[in-house]
């Protein structure tokens, strides 16, 4: 059995609210072991036979977007690889160090171009840092992410990414820990 974790778009955001006993039937509905949730925010941990995470995540969003009724972004991390984003470092200890900051990820369904990636790295401001690795985005906020500098408007006009979701790096450490290794 290979251990999963989907994040969920859109869940408990701009009015979407789910109870997470209803995620966690939904996918017990669909054959999955070990079903359990980590916090409100769209992230559920399962167990599967299959190892085909694309056609899992596909069958995953179809499922839950016909059942709660509107588009449910799903983006599927193997346990394995849900510890690597949580272990990596993008940022220096230095950088880290400055005071009040947020770490976040951004969970993308697809590596980005390098010229994309580029462009991206553009939008880096005295506050914000940005970090590309495989298909995450690591975004350093040097104070609360309401006073980001970003205009991530113009990103989003910029920048053809693919579909995303994003995590507070605290939340995949908490993932991490509570479901990795033989957990």
């Amino acid at each position: 059995m290979q251990r999963y974790v989907a994040l969920l778009g859109g869940i408990n955001v701009g009015g979407h609210r789910v109870k997470m006993a209803d995620l966690r039937r939904h996918f017990e509905a669909l054959g999955f072991g070990k079903v359990a949730t980590f916090i409100a925010s769209g992230n559920v941990v399962f167990d599967s036979a299959s190892t085909d995470a694309p056609r899992l995540q596909t069958r995953i969003e179809r499922h839950v977007s016909d059942l709660l009724g509107y588009r449910v972004p799903t983006f599927l991390r193997t346990i394995e690889e849900i510890a690597a984003v949580a272990a990596y470092e993008p940022f220096t200890p230095a950088e880290l160090a400055r005071g009040v900051h947020t770490v976040s990820v951004l969970f993308l369904a697809d590596a980005l171009s390098p010229e994309t990636g580029r462009t991206l790295l553009t939008f880096r401001t005295p506050v914000d840092e940005l970090h590309i690795a495989g298909r995450e985005v690591y975004w350093l906020c040097r104070n609360k992410t309401t006073e980001s500098l970003v205009d991530w408007k113009q990103v989003g006009k910029s920048v053809t990414l693919p579909k995303a979701t994003m995590r507070n790096a605290q939340t995949v450490r908490g993932l991490a820990a509570r479901y990795g290794e033989g957990r």
